[in-house]
């Protein structure tokens, strides 16, 4: 949505993200590897989730798991599968995921954002529909440090006035 009115030697064409129809189109989709995956990284709290996404019936396996059988939590599990539904593409593509580190709601966010990358990189025109759901943004909340002198982050010892 940035229009560049004239050629500014201080800004480069080449830098300036530019987010309309024709820049999309001009996207290539990335190369299969050896297996004919397309890869895509996604990260939340301390989870690391490795995506892998390549055409076939629709399979999602998460570390070697049925995903109703690796996250009990159904808010998980359409965490997961959003991506999925917002781009049409459910039944169409098989999605392995090994991720790890992190809790449960941490693991899922970090598949989230590994399958929005993964689709984004299969189909650069899907972009759009994963940047609207808000799929491809990384949630950077960390927990907060330990402060030293008391028992967690925030909490202090009770006050004693006298």
């Amino acid at each position: 949505m940035i229009e560049i009115q004239n050629e500014s030697p201080l800004i480069d064409p080449g830098v300036v993200a530019v987010t309309d129809a024709a820049s999309v189109a001009a996207l290539k989709p990335a190369t299969p590897d050896m297996g004919g995956f397309i890869w895509g990284t996604g990260r939340r709290k301390s989870s690391v989730a490795r995506v892998r996404v390549k055409p076939g019936n629709g399979q999602l396996l998460i570390n070697k798991q049925q995903v109703h059988e690796y996250f009990s939590q159904e808010k998980d599990r359409n965490a997961i599968s959003a991506p999925l539904k917002a781009t049409d593409t459910v039944g169409n593509l098989d999605v392995f995921v090994n991720v790890k580190g992190g809790g449960t709601t941490g693991q899922a966010g970090a598949t989230m954002l590994g399958i929005a990358r993964a689709l984004k990189a299969y189909d650069p025109s899907l972009m759009q529909a994963l940047r609207d759901g808000g799929y491809l943004t990384r949630d950077s909340r960390m927990v907060e440090r330990k402060k030293p002198g008391k028992p967690g982050a925030r909490k202090s010892f009770q006050f004693s006035k006298r």
